[in-house]
Formats: structure tokens, sequence, C-alpha cells
């Protein structure tokens, strides 16, 4: 049976800039003179803001250094890489599979407002979601379930009755405890072990198509 709506992540999920946003956090870190060994230094899917406490706790960071002036370079560090981040192949022809069918679609990101409307204005993607939830608009962010919770109501669409792409393994969590089904975008074969609580996982939405909906 086909779903009502389909959910969307954007960092990782419809773009892939996982990269970048490693890039960004390495460069803070660095900054703050810690050595980062890892591609992808903080958790993915949770936000940037809320990644910072966890990293300062992490490696014992010292800062007089806000969260919010950590966050802020952080982006910052991210937007000047934005030039090099592409969208996932197969994600135009797979929207437009759906609109098809009368499939609504809509975009649920941990990412701010600004950030989220820089994105999709320098890649052009505004025009392929119906509605448009950022991480302002919720209390608690993935893995709690709020953010898909809220984007099901502004569709107007029962929660058992959406599909949840996502990339991050708070991102799944998110979605299966808002009662929706889950595929997940993954990067590699270790990133796909995190992701090893969906329905069903893909490499991009070259691998993904109506009847795969169908069949969760």
């Amino acid at each position: 049976m086909l779903p009502s709506a389909v959910i969307f992540d954007l960092d990782g999920t419809v773009i892939a800039d996982e990269d970048e946003y490693g890039e960004a956090f390495g460069k803070v870190l660095k900054g703050l003179g810690v050595k980062v060994s890892s591609e992808y230094p903080h958790t993915g899917g949770i936000g940037v803001k809320e990644n910072w406490p966890l990293l300062l706790k992490k490696y014992k960071i010292k800062t007089e250094k806000s969260i919010e002036e950590l966050t802020k370079e952080t982006q910052d560090a991210y937007l000047a890489t934005l030039s090099q981040v592409e969208v996932k192949p197969g994600f135009q022809d797979f929207v437009g599979e759906l609109k098809k069918e009368g499939i609504l679609t809509a975009l649920a990101t941990s990412n701010a407002w600004w950030m989220t409307e820089t994105i999709l204005e320098k890649l052009d993607l505004e025009k392929f979601f119906d509605c448009i939830t950022t991480g302002e608009e919720v209390a608690f962010k993935k893995p709690d379930p709020d953010i898909f919770l809220i984007t099901a109501d502004k569709v107007g669409v029962e929660r058992k009755d959406c599909v949840v792409i996502e990339d991050s393994r708070a991102g799944v969590q998110a979605a299966h405890k808002a009662g929706m089904k889950v595929i997940g975008v993954f990067r590699n074969k270790s990133h796909s072990e995190e992701l090893k609580e969906a329905e069903l996982l893909v490499e991009d939405f070259r691998h993904l198509g109506i009847r795969d909906i169908k069949s969760l």
C-alpha cells in the first residue's frame, strides 16, 4: 500500500553534505586545540547546536566561547564549502514518481531555518516539498519524534500513512517513535550498520522507486 506522504531529512539524505559538515566541525575543533581523527566527529541528525555540548564534554574542551558562537562558526565553515554540495543522485526523478502517484512530499530537518533556506535556495530544492519543518519548531530534536509528528500534522496525513527517508540513527529512531516506516540512505558499509533499524536501506534515490515504497 502506498503512503500518503514521504518525509525527507535534508543533510546527508537529500543532499550529499556529510563530508562538508564533518570538515566544518573538524575545523572548529582544530581551532580549539583538538586533534580529530574521524572524518565525522559529530553525531548526525541531532542538529549543529545540540552537538557542541557533547563535543565539549567528549574532548574535555575548556573555552570561553558560547555554544551559540561555536554553532555559528561551524555553520559559517560549512557555508564556505556549500558550492561543493550536490543533490543526491536520482532525487528529482524519485520525487517526480511520488507526485505522479499523488503522494505528498515534506522536509523535516534539525537544521536552523536560515541555514535550510540558504541551502534550498542555492540548490533550487524548495519546489520539491509541500511543507518544510525545521529544528526551531520543536522542543526536542531527533531522536525524539516531535519533528515528524509536526510535519505529519502540517500535511494533514495520519502518522501511520507517512514514510520517512533518513541518513542518521537518530532520525531512524525518531521516525519509529512517531509510528512511521523508515528508509535509510547510507554512504558506506559501516554507515549502513548505523541505520540497520530502518525497514529498507539504499545508497541513493537511483535505487528507490514506487515499488519499494509500496512494499514497506
